[in-house]
């Protein structure tokens, strides 16, 4: 009996030593709620692919999303057809660097942007929608599921489709949406969120 006791206190010890399981995020957060946390969430950052069809035309691509205050820097890299593409945008101003070190900025900035995508991204609301909110500076339509989170988005001519879920930190975010205009259907995939 005596040699027993050593066993057990060395199971105790290792016992301390396991850490606890992280701690899924609230499901039940009502939606008023959880649409002030979405829209006010600063720093984020996610790393995916994304997939554009835009009339005819097509590409795809992985994406690098960075999004510190008002601004945003955005990377599209990969067998795109487009070559990799480089935004930073804040506020109004918008700077654009293409894969040959290219350096253009505001209007010309979004003739490059236009011209390479085959669309005007809405940089402004996607930072939003992104993360599974509606852009608060214009009026949206929301379709919220029973989990709290939204299922569909229609802003600005635009209609958002969001399929999947994942946990990211203490809140759930997006890992599949679909945001369409007219022709253009813009897919995204998010392989990791970083909130």
């Amino acid at each position: 009996m005596a040699t027993a006791r050593p066993y057990f206190a060395a199971l105790i010890l290792l016992a301390g030593c396991v850490s606890a399981p992280s701690r899924k995020p609230a499901e039940s957060v009502p939606w008023p709620q959880r649409r002030a946390q979405l829209q006010a969430l600063d720093p984020f950052a996610l790393t995916g692919r994304v997939a554009v069809a835009a009339g005819s035309e097509g590409f795809s691509a992985h994406l690098s999303w960075d999004q510190r205050g008002s601004r945003t820097t955005v990377e599209l890299n990969g067998p795109l057809g487009i070559g990799g593409v480089h935004v930073t945008a804040d506020g109004n101003v918008l700077h654009v660097e293409s894969s040959q070190g290219q350096q253009l900025a505001d209007d010309q900035a979004r003739d490059e942007l236009r011209s390479k995508l085959g669309f005007d991204p809405p940089l402004g609301s996607l930072r939003y929608w992104i993360v599974g909110a509606p852009d608060p500076g214009t009026p949206s339509v929301e379709t919220i599921g029973a989990d709290q989170r939204l299922t569909s988005l229609e802003q600005d001519g635009w209609q958002i489709v969001y399929s999947n879920y994942i946990s990211a930190g203490q809140t759930w975010l997006p890992q599949r949406l679909t945001l369409q205009r007219g022709d253009v259907r813009v897919r995204v995939i998010v392989d990791q969120w970083r909130p």
